[in-house]
């Protein structure tokens, strides 16, 4: 989801190198262990949403990003992130992302984590049912908490579900680490026909050992690197929690509906896309 542009990605893992550099070189490499005072079992209930309330989201849980993609985020994308309802809410037991077009302007919601809410092995499950149109890229993943510190793809990224439009019933899971990122070769795929219509459980399973998605209770990708060190693995600390729609750009733009060669590649009659979300779960590996 991140996929900075190649020089920027470069610059950063050479930051990110030398910062690690100042703990120890790659052969270093450790895991942070679980916190020894820890009385929850594998199975237990962590941290959950069930967008139960109604109004703005649980400000004890969720922050925003705010603002167009130059702010940071990159991947070309067109919409404008806001915090206003029109664009995120909780309504009717479910959190709501609508993405829309107003005057020529789309809106939409990324809202996250950080700073609140943080984990590390553990299973996420989000329930959610997703936009269509081509021109839409909904996700739920997540960040590195450290990544304001030694940056992306640094940090690494666990896309536990990413959606194009333009390739409808198409669900992808990818991890982005300093060995294999923008277009990573780690990732898998899943047909969810009527990934608009109903609901699905998005899930992903991290442990110390291994990363495996999952649609359904069925698993179809996983990653555990033979080496796991600083290149490879770079998921041995926290981790936030971010959902949004992103529209057009580098990834979500459907070519047949690109101008001038920007990457808006958006359906001309798309004016709004809707991803619904019934609740995220964090329970303990």
């Amino acid at each position: 989801m991140f996929n900075l542009f190649s020089s920027i990605m470069s610059l950063l893992l050479t930051l990110s190198m030398i910062s690690c550099a100042s703990d120890g070189p790659a052969d270093s490499f450790n895991y942070i262990e679980p916190d020894p005072t820890d009385t929850l079992e594998s199975g237990d209930l962590i941290w959950s949403d069930e967008f139960n309330s109604s109004g703005s989201p649980n400000s004890s849980n969720w922050t925003y990003d705010i603002g167009h993609g130059s702010n940071g985020w990159g991947n070309n994308e067109v919409q404008y992130y806001t915090n206003e309802q029109k664009n995120v809410r909780v309504e009717n037991g479910n959190l709501i992302i609508d993405a829309k077009e107003e005057d020529g302007q789309w809106t939409s919601a990324r809202i996250k984590t950080e700073g609140l809410q943080s984990f590390r092995y553990v299973t996420v499950k989000a329930r959610a049912k997703l936009p269509e149109g081509s021109g839409t890229w909904p996700a739920i993943w997540m960040l590195g908490t450290n990544i304001k510190d030694i940056g992306w793809p640094a940090s690494g990224e666990i896309d536990i579900m990413e959606h194009v439009g333009k390739n409808p019933g198409q669900v992808h899971s990818s991890l982005h680490t300093p060995s294999s990122h923008g277009n990573t070769q780690n990732t898998g795929k899943k047909e969810v026909p009527d990934f608009h219509k109903e609901f699905h459980i998005y899930e992903v399973v991290w442990t110390p050992e291994s990363i495996t998605f999952k649609i359904d209770g069925e698993s179809f990708y996983t990653y555990s690197p033979s080496v796991k060190n600083f290149e490879t693995w770079p998921f041995n600390k926290d981790f936030f929690i971010i959902m949004n729609i992103a529209m057009g750009g580098n990834w979500g733009s459907d070519v047949q509906y690109e101008t001038g060669g920007m990457k808006n590649g958006i359906d001309p009659d798309l004016s709004h896309a809707r991803m619904e979300v019934d609740y995220i779960r964090v329970y303990k590996n």
